[in-house]
């Protein structure tokens, strides 16, 4: 049986994607192998959105062809559909983009039957619909990743991702739910919901579908225990979408507000739709509904013009919101966008150091959450052994390690009470 090897750069949608095209070659015939291989065919699922993702997306494809000359190479994902026959420069013997994923067996069979590489990168329209993709299985043990939407329309000034990833469309609800049903019988207790634009989800049905509505259906999934949101746009946090979040037990106190910028200046500039005003008044309405709620953002620092005193502004917002995680990404310019040709564009030098600067502000900020859970109660989820010690994730998800001879069991949710936080971060106890 002929095997094949994936892996996955960038977001959780594409680790979604890699899944659903992994099944679908294992359905054709190809046995998985874990990544590197050896296998006879490479799955290379690419990310654009920073100049570290084509970096580290054509180092990884030059690597496998350079190893493994005899295998053959899928690349495909955002850089992919970007570039496409440029790819075959990498030695890539099937090049897929965002569309036509559900074809990667019969595109592959044509490669191997022809002998010639096949470009499968089409252009966008303008509409679209939702390409029906779907996954039974998942790496994690307890938690799977639920993909129901695709694309954005929002055009950010920096943003290369609504060219590659095309308009929103939003997954039928009754397709959530079959999938759901399944990762449920699978054993997963806790689903990730995700998209590209996962705040847009049912703009494009025209019936006054809302993100809520899948929420509510996954909500009376038998064995879902926990429902986890992906990243939103903080305009959809508001006082009617955070009650209503909080009358569903199941979700997780767990939010991804994206931020980019703490600079009303620059949220100008990057062309991003709302204010610093609106992002504090999105953090007050979820955290009236959810007091312990973990808040964790994106910062995009280094973006062109940045002055001195709209990077301080940024430092002093994330010490004002007091997040519990924070990714911080130096502006890369994206080819083709409005940002990319400005001629303020800023020094590589500069751009590291203020990413350096708010890293380490991420971190304090990121300890001082933690430290308000010591001496307090949370609920576990145990999904595996570490050096003979249970670890796990609260519904906050903040990663908790059990001492040494705790009863647990790996999916099964368990009280316990946060005693220190040590090397390992925190550390737990169980309720009797």
């Amino acid at each position: 049986m002929p095997t094949i090897a994936c892996h996955t750069l960038g977001c959780k949608v594409n680790q979604y994607d890699t899944q659903a095209m992994e099944e679908l070659l294992n359905r054709a015939g190809y046995e998985s192998v874990p990544f590197p291989g050896p296998a006879d065919v490479y799955l290379l699922n690419t990310c654009t959105v920073t100049g570290t993702g084509d970096k580290k997306s054509m180092q990884t494809a030059r690597k496998l062809k350079r190893e493994h000359p005899g295998s053959l190479l899928i690349l495909c994902g955002c850089m992919a559909q970007l570039q496409g026959e440029k790819l075959f420069s990498l030695g890539a013997d099937l090049i897929i983009g965002t569309q036509r994923r559900q074809e990667v067996a019969q595109l592959l069979s044509r490669v191997i039957a022809t002998g010639r590489p096949v470009c499968a990168v089409d252009p966008i329209p303008e509409k679209l619909p939702y390409e029906p993709l779907h996954v039974t299985r998942q790496s994690e043990h307890t938690r799977a990743v639920l993909k129901i939407q695709e694309g954005c329309r929002n055009r950010c000034s920096y943003c290369i991702i609504p060219t590659v990833r095309g308009p929103i469309r939003s997954r039928p609800p009754e397709d959530i739910r079959e999938e759901a049903l399944r990762l449920s019988a699978s054993g997963f207790c806790e689903v990730v919901l995700t998209g590209i634009h996962l705040s847009s989800y049912g703009k494009d049905f025209d019936d006054g579908s809302t993100l809520l509505d899948p929420i509510r259906m996954l909500q009376d999934i038998p064995g879902i225990r926990r429902i986890r949101l992906g990243s939103l746009e903080p305009t959809i946090a508001t006082e009617e979408f955070s009650e209503s979040l909080c009358s569903l037990d199941k979700v997780c106190p767990q939010f991804h507000l994206a931020l980019q910028s703490g600079s009303d200046s620059v949220l100008r500039r990057m062309r991003r739709r709302y204010n610093t005003t609106q992002y504090l008044s999105a953090v007050r309405n979820l955290r009236a509904s959810f007091p312990t709620a973990a808040l964790t953002t994106d910062i995009l620092t280094g973006f062109p013009g940045e002055t001195e005193e709209e990077f301080r502004e940024t430092e002093a917002f994330i010490r004002e919101v007091g997040f519990a995680r924070i990714h911080v990404f130096p502006y890369s310019p994206r080819p083709g966008t409005p940002a990319a040709e400005d001629p303020s564009q800023l020094s590589d030098s500069l751009k590291q150091e203020r990413a350096r600067i708010l890293i380490a502000a991420g971190r304090c900020s990121a300890r001082l959450y933690q430290d308000r859970w010591i001496g307090r109660e949370a609920e576990l989820l145990p999904e595996e052994k570490v050096d003979g010690c249970w670890e796990g994730y609260t519904r906050e998800y903040l990663r908790v390690r059990m001492v040494p001879g705790s009863a647990c069991e790996c999916g099964k949710p368990l009280r316990i009470i946060i005693r220190e936080s040590g090397k390992e971060g925190l550390i737990g106890e169980s309720i009797p």
